[in-house]
């Protein structure tokens, strides 16, 4: 019974992501593939006889995927030609499936490879599978992005938080003082991040060595 109710589920996911999101039809071996591996790993590990044991909930890891995906809404996704792109691979992060939401966005720049949002959605995926850290493909996209379009906000402001997230927080701060020099006075997204410099500055000051008085 328990088998019934698992395939009936994954049948309507497929069918809701071809009829109801419309991916293209390219993507739909990689959505099928996705949903069998899930099936699969359920196979493997997947022991529904046994009583509960609820582990504590994973609200904050879930919350800035969330987060990332509203910041990159924010910023000018458009809702084009890749929107349906967008909606499949953004499902997948919110689940942390974020290998599987760059080979998604992966397939996307090569059919749209003028899009920028489509490689800064790539470069957040592929900074999320590297645990928040800046990897040269990731880097790539969002160079790709700014290169497409530099005036773009997204580019700076995520390869900044990629660069911060890995502990290169100058490079960070110059990055996003750049952004921040050009971004209108009305931006939504200009609080968040004078708000980001000023905890930057913090942290750089907290690291900056103590000069000695001249009592000592």
């Amino acid at each position: 019974m328990t088998w019934a109710i698992i395939l009936a589920i994954a049948f309507a996911a497929f069918g809701a992501m071809v009829f109801v999101f419309r991916i293209p039809r390219l993507g739909w071996e990689l959505a099928g593939a996705a949903l069998l591996f899930g099936i699969a790993g359920y196979a493997l590990q997947g022991h529904p006889g046994q009583p509960g044991s609820p582990t504590p909930p994973r609200e904050n890891a879930k919350s800035d995927s969330e987060a990332l995906i509203k910041a990159r809404q924010q910023m000018g996704e458009s809702y084009g030609q890749s929107a349906n792109w967008m909606v499949l691979a953004d499902g997948l992060a919110r689940h942390g499936e974020f290998r599987a939401a760059a080979e998604v966005l992966g397939t996307a720049v090569k059919q749209n490879p003028k899009d920028a949002d489509l490689w800064v959605a790539l470069g957040n995926a592929l900074v999320e599978h590297s645990d928040g850290m800046i990897t040269p493909a990731a880097q790539f996209a969002f160079q790709k992005a700014a290169n497409i379009d530099p005036q773009h906000p997204g580019p700076p402001f995520f390869m900044g938080l990629a660069l911060a997230q890995s502990g290169r927080l100058a490079d960070a701060r110059a990055v996003w003082q750049q952004l921040l020099d050009r971004s209108p006075a009305d931006a939504p997204y200009r609080q968040d991040l004078e708000a980001r410099i000023a905890r930057i500055d913090r942290m750089l000051a907290a690291q900056a060595p103590q000069t000695p008085s001249a009592g000592d």
